[in-house]
């Protein structure tokens, strides 16, 4: 009697907390919809003034009001709203939202920003009518002339900067890269950089070798993200200090690899059309010490232990050189030998990450095993195999570092037997 009793009780307790979870997430998922109409109407504005300052659709004046009334709806967008407890702890749609509108805040604010400093300059020009008849001025010329490039060469901001009682010693000069070198040779030589001239070709030599289908863009901007996040992220200083007593665990690691491989192939992206700078956005979150992990992880680069403080500043210093570099390979050959070259060491070392083409037969031959390992001591959300698949398939971030770190200690997501071709399959 009793023990029925105590059966009926808990099954009513059950029920009153599945229907408190459903009433809840019903409750929020009105304001997650909202939430994301507004950072995607934001987002929406700002590309828009980004795209009017740069192609000048609207006199100065008007672009900088463009930018003020931006700047405004994007401090008015609140916080996201938390989800409740019986959601996962993050929602992947919302984080890739916001960061798609502060990506393209940056862009709009650098575009603007440039349109009026180039204004502010041209306005303070004096009228030269003399130097119409070299510049083949129409009759109707004012005699001012709009200042479409200034280059003041690498030290002027120093000395300017001095003037306003700011001393920074300047850096030691450098020989001249291979463009100003040959324009002071040939003023009239073209404008041409000469730098890796054969890093395209070397890496789709190199790709196609492994059995990458260079010809496919997503599969190679897929794999140019993976290899950002290996060659800028993983290898390198992170190895100590992961090692280290307060470092972050495997799965806190695969977790936030997840999360910047997502953020360096959204950079990538922005990259091709508004250039390398954009891939700035990237190295600031992946160098960003007190940035918490993905994951539901609490670890922050700036919790390590002090003997690890070196280890943080060469990490930071490895990340901000090879996203530096990544985009000397842009602007001198182009977005897709800079793809070429980063998708190069993905292939290499990191065949067999999440975003490679090998990974959905990693986590095919790893659900088998799975399903008949003990279970008992893995985490909740690790239960539901249908569940797991299509997360470790599409975003395995959002199982939780605990559930990845589970996984990473059984060794389940390793390389599957390797089908690149041979070197007598490769040239046949």
């Amino acid at each position: 009697m009793l023990v029925a009793q105590a059966r009926r009780s808990r099954a009513d307790a059950l029920v009153r907390c599945a229907e408190q979870a459903q009433s809840e997430e019903a409750a929020w998922e009105p304001l997650r919809r909202g939430h994301l109409a507004r950072i995607g109407s934001v987002r929406q504005a700002a590309e828009a003034v980004a795209g009017i300052a740069r192609e000048g659709k609207a006199d100065p004046l008007r672009t900088a009001w463009l930018l003020i009334s931006l700047e405004s709806a994007y401090a008015w967008v609140p916080d996201a709203p938390k989800p409740p407890a019986p959601v996962a702890q993050e929602d992947q749609e919302l984080k890739n939202e916001d960061f798609r509108m502060n990506l393209a805040m940056v862009s709009a604010r650098e575009a603007v920003a440039e349109r009026l400093a180039y204004h502010l300059i041209n306005e303070a020009q004096p009228d030269e009518p003399e130097m119409c008849e070299e510049f083949d001025c129409p009759e109707d010329c004012s005699g001012r002339h709009d200042t479409s490039h200034i280059d003041c060469g690498p030290d002027a901001v120093f000395e300017d900067l001095a003037g306003h009682g700011v001393e920074i010693e300047p850096p030691e000069p450098e020989p001249l890269s291979p463009i100003p070198r040959a324009r002071l040779s040939n003023p009239n030589a073209k404008s041409e950089d000469a730098r890796f001239p054969d890093i395209e070709e070397n890496a789709e030599n190199v790709l196609v070798h492994l059995g990458i289908d260079t010809n496919d863009v997503d599969t190679i901007l897929n794999a140019a993200a993976v290899g950002l996040v290996v060659d800028a992220w993983r290898n390198g200083p992170l190895d100590a200090i992961h090692a280290s007593s307060g470092g972050p665990s495997d799965g806190e690691i695969f977790a936030q690899s997840v999360d910047l491989y997502r953020r360096a192939r959204e950079a990538l992206l922005a990259a091709r059309d508004d250039g390398p700078r954009m891939l700035s956005l990237f190295a600031a979150i992946a160098s960003d010490v007190r940035l918490s992990w993905a994951g539901g992880s609490p670890f922050r680069l700036c919790g390590v232990p002090a003997a690890n403080a070196e280890d943080v500043a060469q990490f930071v210093e490895q990340v901000d050189n090879q996203v530096w570099f990544t985009g000397e390979v842009m602007r001198a050959r182009g977005w897709r030998a800079a793809l070429m070259h980063r998708a190069v060491s993905a292939a290499l070392y990191g065949h067999h990450h999440f975003g490679m083409p090998s990974w959905p037969s990693i986590v095919a031959a790893a659900m088998p095993q799975l399903a008949l390992l003990d279970r008992t001591d893995a985490p909740q959300i690790l239960g539901d195999l249908v569940s797991v698949e299509k997360a470790l398939l599409e975003a395995p971030d959002q199982l939780g570092a605990e559930a990845l770190e589970w996984l990473s200690h059984r060794m389940l997501l390793v390389s599957v037997p390797s089908t690149r071709p041979t070197g007598s399959e490769a040239a046949s």
